[in-house]
């Protein structure tokens, strides 16, 4: 009878350091640092929102190439962008991208696409590309082309 219980007695606290073990796995560093691991050699996103806002950009950069090259000129509106290359219809119709906004405005013989985060902080810069297709990010202020380059 007291080996039952003393075997009960074990099986719980074994239970409850199993559960405390667990609910650490789930949190952020103590000193502040950002739990992203990079998704690529040489990725510059700080956060996995980053990542994603940079993966947008880079999809509809690299269609707006490939609609110059067919077109002789960028296209003129997200939607039209859609459908050209892996920019799909539904990446066309919404601006609003997780924790960031798109801009998309066309001047006369380009764009300006930038990647403004609802908040900015270490782990959310704005970003900022034009037809010149550098990307360039600012954890400061709204990014711009003095902005420094994101590599």
């Amino acid at each position: 009878m007291n080996l039952m219980r003393i075997g009960r007695y074990c099986a719980g606290i074994l239970i409850v350091i199993m559960m405390g073990a667990g609910l650490g796995q789930g949190q952020a560093p103590a000193d502040g640092s950002s739990s992203y691991k990079p998704q690529f050699s040489g990725d510059p996103a700080r956060s996995g929102s980053e990542a994603q806002a940079l993966a947008y950009m880079r999809t509809l950069l690299r269609a707006q190439r490939e609609y110059k090259k067919r077109h002789g000129k960028y296209a003129d509106s997200l939607a039209a962008l859609a459908g050209t290359g892996s920019f799909t219809k539904r990446l066309a119709q919404s601006t609003d991208r997780g924790d960031y906004t798109v801009s998309f405005r066309v001047h006369k013989d380009g764009f300006v696409l930038t990647m403004t985060p609802h908040q900015m902080d270490g782990e959310h810069r704005s970003f900022y590309a034009e037809d010149d297709m550098i990307i360039h990010a600012d954890d400061q202020k709204a990014a711009d082309g003095d902005s420094p380059k994101v590599k």
